[in-house]
């Protein structure tokens, strides 16, 4: 079927014309090719039956004579959003909030966890500009977080868009393998099921979504994420690789001062970080922090350390040369070394070794099994330089030993090393460590457990 369209122009110009025929399922005003028309100078539309024209649009194929438009054509161009992330890296997460906003209007939500990223909804209120929110309920979140729901709701007048896990998945995992099967075989397979597909879904019908990340949350996984970035993972409403944005509002802000702008709005928190949560999941997963831990202790704690995403960001996670997932680096790379204290006595595998034959020693030893991408030995890094310093000349020594690589298996066999730190007390009077039991890692809890056991 050829296809003719005429456009009236009121301009006093005169008409340029151009020509094309393509099947009439192609035509998608007032978008053809790579420009634009603007809608109001579409006038009439004839169709003509003669279908032995129809050919497939072809921009080589425009002539003179089958199409007529105005001389009013907009290009449509595609955003360099590396560069404007560049432009934004100093704004702040206001600007850029507002910034998202205007460029997507109702193709792009906020993604609301029930933690602290309600800050993102202020942010959002703030600009003025009409927002969308939506949130993933697992079925296994707090309590606390569903109130919180409720009352954000309520504060901000504004309906959250829930997303659920499909109920067949649900019921075969639980039948399967139980409860709590991620105790025992790692928390991927419930968080695909339960927050990934869901989530694909939901972004399935967006342009851009707004998140919560922090680089401060996990320097293993998120410090190096832009305020503004092609999602690298999932797709969004027009399908296929770079079709959905990601915005990182809050990016460069510090946990520190996310608090003290929510206090200061006065905006409703979950409860739940009275209680000492600082990152908050679902209820199996997440437990209150200590002192001297990292927020991202708090969830799946009985895995390691290294990269502990849900798979929500799965891009912060990259791949190393051998192909095994790394958090940003991997496990032997040139990360800046820890515990640095020039009372910390850095031990190699045969010092270790030979501390470990030594039955009467002169003092005790205190040593900890590290690894330095490991934000939770980051965490501690400025309690045990301090204890170093602390217990120096004190008849105790304090060292570290780096029990990643090629030394995990060794520390694993025999150093007790279960996940990172690891800390060991070697006492005077015997061969054989004892293993530090708390994760209480400030400085005076670590003193008391070194008077008991010295």
């Amino acid at each position: 079927m050829a296809l003719s369209i005429n456009v009236s122009s009121s301009s006093s110009s005169s008409s340029k014309i151009f020509t094309s025929t393509f099947p009439s399922s192609d035509l998608k005003v007032p978008k053809i090719c790579s420009l634009r028309l603007s809608s109001d100078r579409v006038t009439s539309l004839s169709l003509s039956a003669n279908r032995s024209l129809v050919k497939p649009l072809n921009v080589q194929s425009i002539t003179k004579e089958s199409m007529l438009v105005s001389e009013k054509l907009d290009v449509i161009e595609v955003e360099d959003f590396e560069e404007l992330a560049k432009k934004l890296e100093n704004a702040s997460p206001l600007e850029i909030m507002d910034k998202a906003l205007e460029k997507f209007g109702n193709d792009i939500a906020i993604a609301f966890s029930g933690a602290e990223d309600v800050a993102l909804i202020e942010y959002a209120h703030l600009t003025g500009r009409p927002y969308r929110v939506f949130s993933l309920d697992t079925g296994r979140l707090n309590p606390e977080t569903y109130r919180l729901f409720d009352t954000v709701e309520k504060h901000y007048g504004i309906r959250i868009e829930y997303m659920f896990p499909d109920a067949v998945e649900v019921q075969a995992l639980v039948r399967n393998k139980g409860l709590f099967s991620f105790y025992e075989d790692g928390h991927q397979e419930c968080c695909r099921i339960r927050k990934v597909r869901p989530l694909r879904r939901a972004l399935k019908g967006l342009r851009a979504w707004i998140t919560g990340q922090r680089k401060d949350q996990s320097p293993g996984t998120r410090s190096e994420i832009p305020v503004v970035q092609v999602d690298p993972v999932f797709e969004g409403l027009d399908g296929g690789v770079g079709s959905l944005v990601k915005w990182n509002p809050v990016a460069n802000v510090e946990g520190n001062d996310v608090w003290n702008f929510l206090r200061t709005m006065d905006v409703p928190v979950n409860t739940l970080h009275a209680a000492g949560y600082v990152s908050i999941g679902c209820e199996p997963c997440t437990r209150a922090v200590l002192p001297g831990q990292h927020e991202r202790e708090g969830r799946w704690w009985w895995e390691d350390a290294k990269a502990k995403e849900c798979g929500l960001h799965k891009g912060n996670i990259k791949e190393s040369d051998n192909g095994n997932a790394t958090a940003n680096v991997n496990g032997t790379s040139t990360v800046a070394d820890i515990f640095n204290s020039e009372n910390v006595v850095n031990l190699s595998r045969q010092g270790v070794e030979n501390l470990m034959k030594l039955e009467n020693r002169k003092e005790a030893w205190i040593v900890v099994l590290y690894a330095p991408w490991c934000p939770f030995c980051q965490a501690m890094e400025a309690s045990f330089d301090e204890l170093a310093d602390k217990l120096n000349g004190n008849g105790v020594k304090v060292a570290k030993f780096r029990a990643d690589g090629d030394q995990k298996e060794f520390a694993k066999r025999e150093l007790q090393l279960g996940s990172f730190p690891t800390i060991l007390v070697f006492p005077k009077n015997s061969s054989r460590p004892i293993k530090y039991p708390s994760e209480k890692r400030d400085v005076d809890s670590l003193t008391s457990f070194l008077n008991l056991v010295r």
